[in-house]
């Protein structure tokens, strides 16, 4: 059986490796390090399908050294130390460079494992993982290894790869490929920047196009390019650094009031499925970012929020658009926000301190309080509700956490209370 386009098509040469110029272009860092021929241990970091693996192969052949691949999802102990076994073989005679995929895989212990191995120069490490190597790696191993991020290729780049594609199957099978124009973009983007993906499906449009005498050979078009393509535009796992960029990406576009961009990661959010993100994310900034400056939106937003999980999707995108755009366009304050956490580090600081005995829940004294009664001043029988007294513990009673927010809302409220309070 014939091996995917994907393999048999990999660049041997770094200017054939698509995307990933930021660290393979001309003078920048990992090709400087590749070009030198002296390779350290190294992780790379980055979403599957841009070309970790064939970088891995490009050094390993510009080394000479013998490169040996192993997946954490099925490799063993066993299967490291065999790895190293080839060092001293006719194989090995310049040096073995492992490649070990999704590392995240490997517990604790075998990864301490390798870390004997490549402390002693017997192996050279490339370990791959799409999860933040700094929560899944190894300390040690990551203190001996050189992190280098492989980013998602841009979807004008993969088109690049798949129009190549379409070349280089066109060459093998002797017949023509021709195709709608935005085929090529359409898969590109549907493959979300996953370059192995695109390899695939461009292939697979191919196997399945028939012959159109009136167009000259293959014919590939749009609406079969849809059907076929793997949609994974969606880089999205719950449980991983996509899911986290999402969602801060999303609540970070409303409290820059920018409801277009907000807009975009919500539609993510939901085209993915994540409703519980979505609305979790909306209510938090409509407390946290705008508050006080507009306190009424937080009941909206909430009516919002139980709509869409009452109605479920596809129809609760129309609230959530609504709350979102809302939530986007409205002044800000975090006002409210900065007066907790600094109420919060005060009681950190100085621990629960007695509350003043006005306030206290009781209406009696022992035997040992000279002076007796709870001197309580009821607002309500003063001028304005209001009268002067301490509320705060001793310690910290001048303390001040809440400072009013410059919005037309906060302000109000200010100068009516600094003219009660006079």
């Amino acid at each position: 059986m014939a091996a995917p386009l994907a393999d048999r098509i990999r660049p041997q040469t770094l200017d054939d490796v698509v995307g990933q110029k930021h660290i393979l272009g001309k003078g920048k860092a990992l090709r400087k390090i590749i070009e030198s021929g002296e390779i350290p241990n190294m992780v790379f970091y980055g979403p599957s399908g841009v070309g970790k693996t064939t970088v891995a192969s490009i050094i390993a052949k510009n080394t000479n050294k013998f490169l040996i691949r192993l997946n954490g999802t099925n490799a063993s102990t066993a299967d490291i130390k065999d790895a190293v076994a080839q060092v001293n073989t006719l194989n090995g005679i310049n040096g073995v460079l492992l490649y070990l995929d999704e590392i995240q895989y490997f517990n604790k212990k075998q990864q301490q494992t390798l870390l004997e191995f490549i402390e002693n120069g017997s192996i050279t490490l490339i370990a791959s993982t799409t999860e933040n190597p700094y929560f899944y790696v190894y300390n040690a191993v990551l203190s001996r290894s050189t992190v280098f991020e492989f980013k998602a290729v841009e979807p004008a780049d993969v088109g690049q790869a798949v129009e190549r594609a379409f070349e280089i199957l066109s060459e093998e099978r002797g017949e023509k490929i021709v195709f709608d124009e935005g085929v090529p973009h359409y898969i590109a983007s549907a493959c979300g920047g996953d370059v192995r993906k695109a390899m695939n499906a461009a292939e697979l449009t191919v196997l399945t196009a028939d012959q159109q005498e009136s167009m000259g050979g293959l014919y590939i078009t749009m609406e079969m390019a849809e059907q076929l393509t793997q949609r994974s535009a969606m880089r999205y796992d719950r449980e991983g650094d996509e899911h986290y960029d999402i969602v801060s990406a999303y609540q970070k576009s409303m409290r820059g009031s920018d409801p277009d961009a907000a807009l975009h990661y919500l539609a993510r959010l939901l085209d993915a499925g994540d409703l519980p993100s979505a609305c979790r994310r909306l209510m938090v900034c409509a407390c946290e970012d705008v508050g006080l400056a507009y306190p009424q939106i937080i009941p909206i937003v909430k009516s919002c929020v139980d709509i869409a999980q009452a109605v479920g999707l596809p129809e609760a995108r129309i609230p959530l658009a609504d709350a979102v755009i809302l939530v986007a366009t409205s002044p800000k304050s975090n006002s409210g926000e900065g007066a907790i956490d600094a109420a919060l580090a005060d009681l950190h600081k100085n621990g629960a301190l007695p509350i003043p005995r006005q306030l206290q829940n009781k209406h009696y004294d022992g035997d040992e309080v000279e002076n007796k009664g709870q001197f309580y001043k009821y607002p309500h029988d003063f001028e304005n509700h209001w009268v002067r007294q301490q509320y705060l513990p001793d310690a910290i009673k001048n303390s001040v956490y809440y400072h009013y927010g410059d919005n037309k809302n906060e302000q109000a409220f200010k100068a009516y209370w600094d003219r009660i309070k006079k």
